[in-house]
């Protein structure tokens, strides 16, 4: 399927045509939509709004081969789990879309990155293979072209000497790490730095106690010497990711888009304000499944940004969520 469209959206009335000429792809080449589909009795010829759309539970991931095209993957993301639990798995057949999807969407909230030195501060990412946020992070670190950039797994010392170098020049600076590691970093050293963006990719990984993200985002801002701290909120089983520039308030890129269903009846979607189970949309998906009903619970502002404040109880904690509540 041709995918130019995808990422030249611009209007509402543009979202829905192509969310509904990828869903109609979707429906008639993704054997594991199209049988959920008619589970639900969804006959695609009335489908008109992205309301009637189905949305695919997350869960399958992790027990079926979502695809939309016979094409052989080209990598398999997978998500991170505690030991002996069942992980989602991602197959992406064409990594040009993810690419261009993170590409796009960076430039667009936070311009070129070659603008940019760019660290990593990702362990428990490091430590297992087929994750998209490594995937992602490394080209971002390459992309830079900034001689400093760069993975570090627990090299606090040297992170703290290279910031301190880094001070020095009018250098932007993005750190992109994991929750539990920058608080870790925070507890050895205490900076004040300047154009420095801290971007939390979320989780614990059962290294700390979960806390609130807004005692996170105090503890990190008074340890980096930050106004705001920065979020993502991507998954495993996305191409596309949402972004906060603080306080958790997530803008999406114009090919995703957050709804909110009720959490008793997961066809009926609730008016701004309101919180409830969160589906994606993420056009990027195009060769998998776009439509995707997360364990994530949210809520949708009146300018359309969006918050996730919890997840639903008994659900896993998954990489690329955000904190627990």
């Amino acid at each position: 399927m041709e995918h130019k469209a995808i990422f030249d959206i611009q209007t509402k009335e543009d979202f829905l045509i192509q969310a509904l000429r990828v869903f109609h792809f979707q429906y008639h080449n993704n054997v594991v939509y199209r049988s959920f589909c008619s589970y639900l009795n969804v006959d695609p010829n009335t489908v008109l709004t992205l309301e009637q759309i189905p949305f695919l539970p997350i869960e399958f991931f992790k027990s079926k081969s979502v695809l939309s095209t016979t094409k052989t993957p080209e990598i398999i993301f997978t998500s991170s789990g505690t030991t002996g639990s069942e992980t989602s798995k991602h197959f992406v057949s064409d990594l040009s879309l993810y690419e261009r999807s993170y590409l796009k969407a960076f430039d667009h909230f936070y311009g070129s990155i070659e603008d940019y030195c760019v660290i990593a501060l990702l362990p428990s990412y490091l430590e297992r293979t087929g994750s998209s946020l490594i995937y992602m992070a490394d080209d971002l670190i390459k992309k830079s072209n900034h001689p400093k950039s760069g993975f570090f797994l627990n090299e606090y010392e040297q992170l703290h000497q290279l910031l301190l170098e880094l001070q020095k020049t009018d250098t932007k600076i993005l750190i992109i790490g994991v929750s539990f590691a920058l608080l870790e970093f925070t507890e050895q050293y205490q900076m004040s730095l300047q154009n420095t963006i801290i971007m939390e990719t979320g989780g614990m990984k059962g290294r700390r106690k979960e806390i609130v993200r807004q005692e996170l985002h105090e503890i990190l801002s008074n340890g980096f010497g930050v106004t705001k701290i920065h979020s993502e909120y991507g998954m495993t089983e996305l191409l596309s990711q949402a972004y906060s520039k603080g306080d958790g308030v997530f803008n999406c890129p114009a090919w995703m888009k957050i709804m909110v269903r009720d959490t008793e009846d997961p066809l009926t979607y609730l008016n701004t304000g309101k919180s409830g189970g969160v589906n994606v949309i993420d056009l990027a998906n195009i060769n998998s499944c776009s439509f995707i009903a997360t364990q994530d619970l949210g809520k949708i502002n009146q300018d359309n940004t969006f918050e996730i404040i919890g997840r639903f109880d008994n659900s896993d904690i998954r990489g690329c969520n955000l904190m627990v509540l």
